[in-house]
């Protein structure tokens, strides 16, 4: 399977001694999926021990002497060798880093603290009550400064937190992105809420629905957009919407359903159909390595933005997709096209980030960016996290969480760690980018408008999703498109659709 691409002897080699890892990863993501969407709570604790013992086994591999060597091998011969070997050996040299940087013991207890903090989270939420949650992330936290010492970093303690998730991205590069992003993002909310043609409500906000009419809903969207459901995938219901790789024939997404509000959910499946189709798209060569998942965590949230954002919120695929909604949901029916747009584009200050708009999302990770980095060195004490997010975020959007599910409980992610959560700005950076890029290429809206989504999944495929981990970040936008990570590209989507839409 793997020949084609994988010629090198050595590497030959190394496919063999790292294949039990990729078994590994896969055990863990079904494990990881299953704490999600099945389990029951009191399993947590176990679950946590059983995940932790799986990864000490794959570090135990990335930590062998046979490994390096195999390794040390193949590097002597780099130029021989085709970019898919250079890439595997790239990735598998980083993970080895981690490995080796890390003591088992602490990796142990990150697995076992966190696996049991998605579970105190969870009740925390439920509760609004920050001080379930707040011994979990005081040891999280704690781990994660223990890590970058680890991984050690040029500049900031929380580069290597950012490296983890998003190879190549240091704190400068995010200064650079949120000092551009900021600014013109303030200057466009002022004028979309000063001039009024995007509403801040719409009374479908507070429509109720039929929760087996909004399944049936997304089920028929997601067959719209060809998403392979039963035969490369799943679909099925979480707290917080997510996406599992198995591998490239086994994929897994869910959604939620809160009874009111339909494109909540609506936008959550597109969303995570986003995710899924980057890995159901990669290279099948690639099958049964460790290169045959998305790059990063910025680059996968692209693809989900560019589904959500810049194909799902646009006017051309609010009227193309009106009448599989109105099917569903009767209650459409006394709405045009155009109103469902402006349902789906309301912009207002939104204290939670899952549902913010397009135009002042990102200020939502720019608040997390900046606590996250205070958490890391020691400013930010956790007694004091959640009235810090609430008076920053009221400086930011101008309105103050009256609860803790409402501010500093919002988000699952502080359960798992710190690092991702600019992942999503980047993601909607680099949507903004493809678009840019894609229409040059293809009548874009005009396939929108017809709901065949083939050629915009084709274009996805070849820039995008085909190399899997081949290339890193940075080097795969230039390949791809010829220039290095823009937000101005995000403003300018920004400007064009709701300041002269």
């Amino acid at each position: 399977m793997n020949q084609e691409v994988f010629r090198d002897e050595n590497i030959k080699k190394i496919l063999e001694k790292v294949r039990t890892i990729w078994a590994l990863d896969i055990a863990d993501s079904l494990m990881g999926w299953d704490i999600e969407v099945l389990m029951p709570q009191e399993g947590a604790t176990e679950r946590g021990v059983a995940r932790a013992e799986l990864q000490a086994l794959s570090q135990s591999i990335l930590k062998s002497k046979e490994l390096k060597n195999l390794v040390d091998e193949a590097e002597k011969n780099m130029e021989k060798l085709n970019d898919y070997e250079k890439g595997l050996i790239r990735v598998l040299k980083r993970r080895m880093k981690i490995a080796t940087a890390i003591p088992e013991e602490i990796l142990k207890e990150y697995v076992k603290t966190t696996s049991e903090a998605t579970i105190q989270w969870r009740i925390a939420r439920s509760k609004s009550e920050y001080g379930i949650f707040k011994p979990y992330l005081e040891k999280i936290v704690d781990l994660m400064r223990k890590f970058a010492e680890y991984l050690g970093y040029e500049e900031h303690p929380y580069d290597a937190l950012l490296d983890l998730h998003e190879e190549g991205f240091r704190t400068r590069d995010a200064d650079k992105m949120f000092n551009i992003l900021e600014p013109g993002i303030r200057r466009i909310f002022s004028r979309v809420q000063r001039e009024g043609v995007y509403k801040s409500k719409h009374e479908l906000e507070d429509m109720e629905y039929n929760v087996e009419d909004m399944k049936n809903l997304n089920l028929e969207i997601l067959k719209i957009l060809e998403y392979p459901l039963g035969v490369r995938s799943r679909f099925d219901v979480s707290t917080h919407p997510f996406t599992t790789s198995i591998g490239i024939r086994d994929v897994r997404i869910t959604t939620r359903y809160e009874g009111k509000d339909f494109k909540r959910s609506m936008y959550s499946t597109i969303h995570e159909y986003g995710h899924a189709l980057y890995e159901l798209q990669i290279d099948e060569r690639l099958s049964g390595t460790i290169l045959a998942t998305g790059v990063s965590g910025g680059i996968h949230e692209s693809q989900s933005r560019f589904w959500e954002n810049i194909i799902g919120r646009s006017r051309v695929f609010a009227e193309a997709i009106y009448p599989t909604i109105k099917k569903h949901l009767k209650f459409v029916e006394k709405y045009t096209p155009e109103e469902i747009y402006y349902y789906f584009n309301t912009v207002k200050p939104s204290l939670i980030r899952v549902d913010a708009d397009e135009v002042t999302y990102n200020l939502h990770i720019l608040l997390r960016y900046k606590l996250e980095k205070s958490m890391i060195t020691g400013e930010l004490k956790m007694d004091e996290l959640p009235e810090v997010w609430n008076t920053e975020i009221e400086k930011l959007l101008g309105i103050r969480p009256k609860k803790d599910s409402e501010g500093v409980l919002q988000d699952i992610h502080w359960s798992s760690g710190l690092g991702s959560f600019c992942n999503y700005t980047i993601g909607n950076v680099v949507a903004a980018q493809i678009l840019n890029h894609i229409k040059r290429e293809i009548n874009f809206e005009n396939q929108i408008a017809k709901l065949d989504f083939k050629p915009i999944r084709e274009y996805l495929k070849n820039k995008i999703h085909i190399w899997g981990s081949v290339y890193e970040p940075k080097e795969l936008l230039k390949r791809s498109f010829n220039e290095e990570m823009n937000p101005e590209h995000l403003l300018k989507y920004l400007e064009e659709k709701y300041l002269k839409g």
